[in-house]
């Protein structure tokens, strides 16, 4: 069987309402199709390859690089959105490779230190558009990485593209023209909202817990908690450590799984049958059950005031506020002080924007080191 007759034997396997890289709208730059790969496969690898992947590993998720080796950073937080994303589509016979590459794309454009990073730049660009990791991640898409000759940017699908720009967020904001605004996401895209919720809440609890921030007993209160527990069913370890794996494995479970069988549901009740009918629905397609989603509220909500404003949490984000704060402002203040790379980006893309690109793209202890070569007199620039 040729690789072209196996591919069409694949996608032929797919849900009739899965997005079909045989289907695609195609790329940008136009490009001849490859012997032995699909659409969908070559926006992933080309992701994996890129100078903004690899940074992730040095990106927050919560806790600071230097705080422990054991933290989530970005980049974990990332391939484990990916892992959930691909279960839940095989789950649903989308497209693995589609959800994937949304997956490990989604916070390319994420700044250093976090949402603590992103608030910041938001508030100092206010005036100007304001910045959300959404759009600056189609930005290094489509714009930042150079990695070949023929055009800038890596050149991915229009698939893959409008599930970055339309992850987690209303379709109604600027960069929003090219991607049909008025038309839902895939599936595939629409997943990776909850894979990214799932992944992030159940590995802050984690971190949580393992940092000693969260209290234990407190933990065992919540509704999802309780929940888990019943599903183990069994008698859990005596060792607390192996118990709080065990029951978090177990909430990973009952959220992945209520996904798919509450995205079966409303596929099934909503009528659709083909891809053009997810495209033109007058809602979303997936979504936790009403139990579940209040019970995953109230972790949110746990989360938020236990973990994310606990006083050490606080203190690690007021320091990384005011190291993105005092780079912005020197940078834009004094332009010079700019790599020279990107001093000779400011004629053609404005200091503010090229300043933007800069720090977003930073890893916390570059900016860290650069923050420190900046203020510090006694550290060599």
């Amino acid at each position: 069987m040729s690789f072209t007759a196996d591919l069409q034997y694949f996608e032929n396997h797919l849900a009739p309402y899965a997005a079909k890289s045989g289907n695609s709208r195609g790329r940008a730059y136009k490009e001849d199709s490859h012997g032995y790969r699909s659409e969908f496969q070559r926006d992933r690898e080309r992701i994996i390859h890129s100078r903004a992947f690899r940074r992730l590993e040095y990106k927050t998720q919560v806790f600071i690089n230097h705080e422990g080796d054991h933290y989530r950073t970005r980049l974990t937080h990332t391939m484990e959105v990916a892992q959930i994303a691909r279960a839940i589509a095989r789950a649903l016979r989308l497209n693995e490779d589609l959800a994937e590459s949304i997956a490990l794309a989604h916070d390319l454009g994420h700044t250093p230190f976090g949402h603590v990073g992103e608030r910041e730049l938001n508030s100092l660009l206010k005036d100007r558009g304001g910045f959300e990791h959404n759009r600056q991640s189609l930005r290094v898409v489509e714009v930042l990485e150079h990695r070949y000759s023929a055009f800038m940017g890596l050149n991915l699908t229009w698939e893959t593209r409008e599930g970055l720009i339309k992850h987690s967020g209303t379709y109604d904001r600027p960069g929003m023209s090219d991607f049909f605004p008025e038309e839902q996401p895939s599936l595939e895209a629409q997943i990776i909202d909850y894979s990214d919720e799932i992944a992030y809440n159940n590995h802050d609890l984690d971190d949580g817990l393992a940092s000693g921030l969260l209290n234990f007993d407190e933990v065992r209160e919540l509704s999802i908690w309780s929940m888990a527990e019943k599903e183990y069913g069994g008698r859990l370890p005596s060792d607390q450590k192996m118990h709080i794996r065990e029951i978090i494995r177990k909430i990973i479970n009952l959220l992945v799984t209520d996904i798919i069988e509450n995205t079966q549901r409303l596929i099934k009740e909503s009528g659709v049958s083909v891809y053009g009918d997810v495209k033109s629905h007058t809602s979303k397609l997936t979504g936790f059950t009403d139990t579940i989603n209040q019970a995953n509220d109230e972790l949110k909500s746990f989360l938020r005031n236990k973990l994310y404003r606990h006083y050490k949490v606080t203190r690690m984000s007021l320091k990384s506020k005011n190291v993105i704060n005092e780079l912005f402002r020197v940078y834009t203040e004094y332009p010079d002080t700019l790599p020279d790379r990107y001093q000779e980006k400011i004629n053609a893309e404005g200091l503010h924007t090229t300043v933007t690109d800069f720090i977003a793209g930073m890893t916390d202890r570059y900016a860290i080191e650069e923050h420190r070569k900046l203020t510090d007199p006694f550290i060599r620039v």
